[in-house]
């Protein structure tokens, strides 16, 4: 099962987060699947890679709390059909 979660990077004191699609299995840094976004909480930015994220959302990513968050205040579940939107808030 694919997860789209964080990804600690930065220095000490001073952590920024890469979006990624990975493994469940894979540990918090381990090899991911492909980079789909980039959050700073120190600075409040954030970029994401919609078309990526939308691709792995379709075929059964599940995000996390965190990700779900993120991606629900940048809009990006009004893209999904209604059917999957229902799936991934359970």
């Amino acid at each position: 099962m694919v997860k789209l979660r964080l990804k600690r990077c930065g220095r000490k004191q001073r952590a920024t987060y890469r979006i990624v699609a990975i493994d469940v299995r894979s540990r918090r840094d381990g090899r991911d699947l492909r980079k789909v976004g980039f959050y700073d909480p120190i600075k409040k930015q954030t970029y994401l890679n919609v078309p990526a994220i939308l691709y792995f959302l379709e075929r059964g990513a599940q995000p996390t709390d965190t990700v779900r968050d993120i991606l629900n205040k940048s809009e990006v579940f009004k893209e999904l059909c209604p059917n999957q939107i229902k799936i991934l808030k359970n």
